[in-house]
């Protein structure tokens, strides 16, 4: 383990979640290789005096670090080999034959998986207590799908007492048919730890911080996501790599700059002045005439040549030859290709009790000081501090770029970039000033939360409603007038609303009523209708196996029946709830949207009664999905309504950002593969009529309220394009509506 200098310059492959990442290395910021530096100067230095000053200022802040080395620690350290029998035999295994085999890299385990269950896997434990990786920045294995089709697999680290959620590490990818590689899982945040404790705040990852005790590794799980076939794959060689990089505290703070960049790093586009903002401006304006969006879009973005269909006032969806699609005003056919949040709301982060880690942040009566403000959405270290003085770095950065008109440049912008882009839809959360232009299509959003919540629900980004108290249906009526210029409007191709909520098992909102006071309206409807079935409370205890004196007494108790025994009744009572959920909402924007389009909730969680109720109601069923493909997705049997991906990503940590999302791809080339698998995999859908990647602008690098903190955008947040995944999001918007239209 090494102290690094206070400079750390982006080169050299390392492996990050389930791919690799530029790990940081110790060299001084403005000499030796072709890496970032250099990379930079072409993207951004008009002249070579001004990369000479900036060098010359980071050499210097280098050359007065101090920097120490600590013991050295292998590169590697093997925990399983499978060299043996008795290795294999403590491997648990769950609807997976596991046997062992030699191969060219020595022994391996081979894996043929059923489907029999969702899950099926493998569990992997030290022969002692527990594996120790602590000096080590990661977890590795090597695996080939030695079958005929791909897999989505599961990477799972557990802390004593991990459950998925809690003291473990989990990540995901996609396996190809015939593919050989590594598959790894982070045991700390990033490739960065201190040599003495220092606690940073407010953000999901940040270096010197670990989301589960490298020192404790009690197990290793190994899962595949609900197969619809059997596979085969190997894996071996399970390993601790790449040792972590130690940071002294006393030069580490500040860590971010005046443009809200890490300040100990340097990669391809970072800013070191508002000139270089400028000339970044400059370059993108060449760029965006030189690519000025797909022939094949008509003014909407829909197929200009392709069939025709009668026009009509709004976009509707039709399915042609077993394949779904939306249909634009004009009658042409029309693939959503999106963006959420193209806005200059999102960019905040909070600086109230933090000061110490921004470098210069501006007085509050200067010019760049009218971009704090205060936010009371928080969640984590916020949660308790509200509310909290913010500062928007990403604002400031278009001020220094375009000036005093820099709203109307961002909206003027946001629209050129999209058709540039090869997209057509500006998704959720994006700015009315943006989308009331009527130069993009959009989709509208709603919440429908003005009124009681389900008290006995369980409660993940927000809690139920009770749908069945008349203030519901108020709050779905206020809501759709939050949309008031939307409505009517031939633009807007639908309405969104609600995001993730969380509907538990099949059974769950029936469970969750029960649990509520007798008070709620809900338990008062539910116990109605048992009151109409049963009659007497004799009868529901017989049924359900309980022992309540009265339906009084039942109304009154809290806790849950016997699943199994009740079971007829709580789904058909939670079959009634949700399907009263979607049902008001419809009926109401039938009222004041007749003819324009529903698109549901944006799924993250779901069960198959909420799914089949949004199936029923909606015109579009709307899922968030942030896995590598969604080839496989598809409604329950027997549903058929088209499918709509509100949200989706991937990121990684060589643009000066510490956490590379929950979808990680190893560098900006392979997050721009990802980008192109993932509409691949949609496009060839016959269900799926859009994607809308989250989002436009990357989080901040000191976090959002609620401490999220991702590589997400199509621009960083000094508003610099993230070039390799805009090409990638071009060939798309070139290549889609040939490709769709190709499906058998």
């Amino acid at each position: 383990m090494r102290l690094l200098p206070r400079v750390i310059a982006y080169s050299c492959l390392a492996t990050i979640g389930t791919f690799n990442v530029y790990r940081p290395t110790c060299r001084l910021a403005g000499t030796g290789n072709n890496g970032a530096r250099r990379s930079n100067a072409n993207r951004l230095f008009a002249t070579s005096a001004l990369g000479l000053r900036v060098a010359a200022s980071l050499l210097l802040v280098s050359l007065l670090a101090k920097t120490t080395h600590a013991d050295d620690v292998p590169s590697r350290l093997t925990l399983l080999d499978f060299a043996d029998d008795a290795s294999v035999e403590r491997v648990e295994a769950r609807d997976i034959e596991v046997s062992r085999v030699d191969g060219e890299s020595g022994s391996q385990l081979l894996l043929q998986s059923g489907h029999n269950i969702d899950w099926p896997g493998i569990t992997l434990r030290p022969e002692g207590e527990f594996w120790n990786g602590a000096s080590f920045q990661r977890i590795a294995l090597d695996i080939a799908n030695v079958g005929k089709t791909g897999f989505e697999l599961g990477l799972r680290v557990d802390n004593p007492g991990g459950d998925g959620q809690n003291k473990s590490v989990t990540v995901m990818t996609f396996v190809k048919p015939g593919e050989s590689r590594t598959v790894s899982a982070n045991l700390c945040d990033t490739p960065w730890q201190f040599s003495s404790p220092l606690k940073l705040e407010g953000m999901h990852a940040a270096p010197g911080q670990q989301s589960i005790d490298p020192a404790k590794i009690k197990e290793v799980i190994l899962f595949l996501r609900t197969p619809s076939h059997d596979h085969q794959f190997t894996i071996g060689n399970v390993r601790f790599e790449e040792p972590v990089e130690v940071l002294n505290p006393d030069t580490f703070l500040p860590f971010i700059d005046e443009y809200g960049q890490f300040i100990h790093g340097e990669w391809p586009g970072k800013i070191h002045s508002d000139e270089e903002l400028r000339q970044s401006r400059e370059l993108e304006k060449a760029d965006l005439v030189a690519n000025q969006g797909p022939p094949s879009f008509n003014q909407f973005g829909g197929w200009k040549n392709g069939p025709k269909r009668d026009p009509s006032r709004f976009f509707r969806v039709e399915k042609h030859d077993g394949v779904w699609w939306l249909i634009d005003p004009e009658g042409c056919r029309f693939w959503s290709h999106g963006i959420d949040s193209v806005s200059i709301r999102f960019g905040g982060t909070g600086t109230e009790h933090r000061e110490n880690y921004f470098r210069n942040l501006p007085a509050k009566d200067a010019p760049l000081g009218q971009f704090y403000s205060s936010s009371t959405w928080a969640f984590g270290f916020y949660a308790s501090r509200i509310p909290f003085e913010t500062y928007n770095f990403y604002t400031a950065n278009l001020y220094r770029k375009y000036g005093d008109r820099w709203r109307e440049e961002f909206a003027n912008t946001a629209h050129q970039r999209i058709k540039s882009w090869g997209m057509n839809t500006l998704a959720s959360w994006s700015d009315p000033d943006v989308y009331l232009q009527h130069k993009t299509p959009y989709v509208a959003f709603f919440r429908a939360e003005d009124c009681p919540t389900l008290q006995g629900a369980e409660k993940r980004w927000t809690t139920f409603v009770d749908v069945f108290d008349p203030q519901f249906r108020t709050a779905v009526v206020e809501g759709i007038e939050t949309c008031q210029e939307s409505l009517g409007d031939p633009w807007c191709i639908g309405f969104y609303v609600d995001n993730e909520l969380y509907w538990g098992g099949n059974e769950s909102l029936a469970l969750w009523t029960l649990a509520c006071p007798a008070q709620q309206i809900a338990k008062q409807v539910f116990l109605n209708d048992l009151q109409t079935k049963y009659e007497t409370i004799d009868a529901l205890n017989e049924t359900w196996g309980t022992n309540h004196a009265t339906w009084e007494a039942f109304a009154e108790e809290t806790q849950s029946p016997d699943v199994k025994k009740a079971s007829d009744d709580l789904l058909a009572f939670s079959k009634k709830f949700a399907e009263t959920y979607f049902g008001t909402i419809k009926a109401e924007l039938a009222k004041a949207a007749p003819d324009q389009l529903y698109l549901g909730c944006r799924f993250i969680w779901d069960s198959e009664v909420a799914v089949r109720a949004a199936s029923k109601f909606c015109d579009i069923v709307s899922f968030n999905q942030y896995r590598y493909s969604v080839a496989d997705l598809k409604l329950p049997a027997g549903e058929d309504k088209p499918i709509i991906i509100g949200e989706f990503h991937f990121g990684a940590l060589d643009r000066g950002l510490f956490h590379p999302t929950k979808v990680p791809a190893k560098d900006q080339v392979h997050r721009a593969e990802c980008y192109k698998n993932f509409l691949h995999s949609a496009l060839t859908n016959p269900r799926v009529v859009g994607t809308h990647w989250f989002q436009y602008t990357s989080e901040p690098t000191a976090g959002r309220g609620d401490g999220e903190n991702y590589q997400v955008g199509f621009v960083d947040n000094c508003d610099t394009p993230y070039q390799e995944t805009i090409t990638a999001a071009r060939e798309i918007g070139n290549e889609m509506y040939s490709l769709r239209s190709s499906i058998d």
